[in-house]
């Protein structure tokens, strides 16, 4: 197995969420998913009573989103894929993959294996008094330019929206679903993070982070970390913060 994780973190059957929904954006990661929806299907039963796993296929030209399916028909476990005929963007895959979510909680992290789903053991205690529990980093497994640019948009995020938050766009994320209910989500960009940070607060709602370890990419290619990326998700921070009412999504 890629990851070795102490499982004496994960939940014990006292503690299981009722039902949780995993979200894993995807653009051609049919690679790093014939390992990682193994590796869920070891981990999920340790988290959550029930759980299914929605895998928004962004536009790839792989069989990321049949080879899912097919593979999680093999293991026995949930696998949905949503699929989008052309790459919309890692927020809007991000977001279609939380509409689609219909259990109780409600997690997302990216489909390169950077970040542990088991570690996910480690936000679930936190419920207990935040509606949304985010991961930050404890160290970057990326080149020196993605920490810097990191540390760039914190800033900007920290300024702008007025969210004490450290490491906005780590991957790693477990909500309440019924607090994604309370509003919309507009980001097509990265921006997904914070915003998802900034309505969670602006709708009467608590969040708490914690850290997490980050991963090698063991397969695949990078797609963040470009300009025109980061200056879509610029030009978003802006129209969010400056967009007004916060309208519930049901």
């Amino acid at each position: 197995m890629w990851f070795e994780y102490d499982v004496g973190r994960l939940s014990t059957s006292d503690d299981l969420l009722t039902g949780l929904s995993l979200v894993m954006p995807a653009h051609n990661e049919s690679e790093n998913l014939r390992w990682l929806l193994p590796h869920l299907s070891e981990v999920l039963p340790r988290l959550a009573k029930r759980f299914n796993v929605i895998i928004v296929d962004d536009g790839s030209t792989d069989d990321t989103g049949p080879m899912a399916e097919s593979l999680g028909r093999e293991l026995g476990i949930d696998v949905r894929v949503v699929r989008h005929e052309h790459k919309f963007g890692y927020g809007a895959a991000v977001g279609d993959g939380l509409r689609a979510a219909d259990l109780e909680y409600t997690a997302f992290t990216d489909a390169d294996g950077q970040l542990d789903v088991a570690d996910l053991a480690l936000l679930v205690p936190l419920l207990k008094s935040a509606d949304l529990v985010g991961g930050w980093r404890l160290s970057r497994e990326d080149p020196a330019f993605r920490s810097v640019i990191s540390g760039v948009f914190n800033r900007l995020v920290l300024l702008t929206l007025r969210i004490e938050v450290k490491d906005v766009n780590c991957a790693l994320k477990l909500i309440r679903t019924a607090s994604l209910d309370r509003f919309e989500l507009h980001s097509k960009s990265a921006l997904i993070n914070a915003e998802l940070y900034w309505k969670v607060q602006k709708t009467g709602g608590t969040f708490a982070q914690v850290g997490v370890p980050h991963h090698p990419r063991r397969m695949g290619r990078r797609s963040g970390g470009r300009l025109l990326p980061i200056l879509r998700a610029t030009k978003e921070l802006i129209g969010i913060r400056f967009r007004g009412s916060v309208k519930g999504r049901n």
